[in-house]
């Protein structure tokens, strides 16, 4: 069995790159840490978040030498869990104000950019198809038909218009060009 180091030991063989006391560290502080975080944070997964940034801030100072008194270990784990959970709030904050500030518009994706159409030279390519294949693309796309609308219009079933429009893409592609 194992003996436990006391918060001074652990601090200094954190210090000299030991594993297994870094290990130690995070086995001991991780429930102290998921407790603050459910009791001010009120969120599991906020509390996990949390459990998570504050232990690597704390392997970093310690890696560091930056805690100036080892015994105080706790102390300092519990001032990182109030700094960080400051920070987070700060964000969520600034989150909230920036999106009242500029809407739910700015946080959507930008719709990909349209490709420069050559306007007369798919004016040829739609002359060209067949006058049933025609018919199924212009009220496809331009009339915005359903597959049933169009099977309907044409007296078809409706795979057949989708074979239909699948081909008629077909030899649009090929006579503009575009690689699928």
């Amino acid at each position: 069995m194992e003996i436990e180091r006391n918060d001074g030991d652990l601090v200094r063989q954190i210090g000299l790159n030991d594993r297994g006391a870094e290990g130690e560290l995070c086995r001991r502080m991780a429930p102290r840490i998921h407790l603050y975080g459910l009791r001010h944070l009120r969120d599991r997964h906020a509390a996990d978040d949390l459990v998570q940034q504050v232990l690597i801030t704390t392997l970093e100072a310690l890696r560091a030498g930056r805690l100036r008194d080892p015994d105080r270990l706790t102390s300092f784990v519990l001032g990182t869990c109030r700094m960080t959970e400051l920070d987070l709030r700060r964000n969520r904050q600034r989150k909230e104000r920036l999106l009242e500030q500029f809407g739910a518009d700015a946080l959507a994706p930008a719709p990909p950019p349209m490709p420069n159409l050559d306007q007369e030279r798919l004016e040829q390519c739609v002359q060209r198809l067949k006058e049933r294949e025609r018919t199924v693309i212009v009220m496809t796309f331009y009339d915005e038909q359903t597959g049933a609308d169009l099977a309907r219009f044409l007296g078809v079933s409706e795979a057949n218009v989708r074979v239909i429009r699948h081909r008629a893409m077909d030899q649009l592609r090929d006579c503009m060009g575009v690689a699928e």
